[in-house]
């Protein structure tokens, strides 16, 4: 049983990583929608926006990965399942990620606007949640199996 689960757990825990990296890429690029219009159309054509814009984002992505494995492990570890917990360290990662990114993506500022950026981590933690936060710990089951109750010892015996 915990082994069915431990290999579960390592399959959701990446899955859920990968498709919270794709949520906060997906975040921003619609929030900066037409800032990523303007450069496309500034630019000599939308393969500069996929090849320039694309491995910037990846590259915060990156910052904010490290304190997201750290977040994902605490609450692997001590079988954290609240949503609360996955959005709040979605966005502290984001926000980690965006001040160490600092000066990196001066050509292509897209850091300037933090609200977006930390509103990236807060999805992306909403996604983790719903692929594999809401049921983190593979020592833990998620549905336990009621046991039933043994009677009372002091239970008085009617006449």
């Amino acid at each position: 049983m915990i082994l069915g689960r431990l290999l579960m757990r390592l399959l959701l825990v990446p899955l859920g990583g990968c498709l919270a990296i794709c949520a906060a890429m997906i975040f921003v690029m619609i929030a900066q929608w037409n800032r990523l219009a303007t450069l496309n159309h500034d630019d000599i054509s939308g393969l500069t926006v996929f090849f320039v814009i694309v491995p910037m984002m990846a590259l915060t992505s990156a910052f904010t990965l490290f304190p997201g494995i750290l977040t994902t492990l605490i609450a692997e570890a001590f079988a954290i399942r609240s949503w609360v917990y996955h959005v709040v360290c979605g966005g502290l990662a984001a926000w980690v990620g965006l001040v160490t990114l600092g000066p990196l993506d001066a050509d292509y500022d897209f850091s300037n606007a933090p609200l977006i950026i930390i509103g990236s981590g807060i999805a992306a933690g909403f996604v983790y949640w719903l692929v594999a936060g809401w049921s983190a710990g593979f020592w833990k089951p998620v549905f336990g199996t009621s046991q039933p109750t043994p009677p009372s010892a002091n239970k008085i015996a009617g006449p």
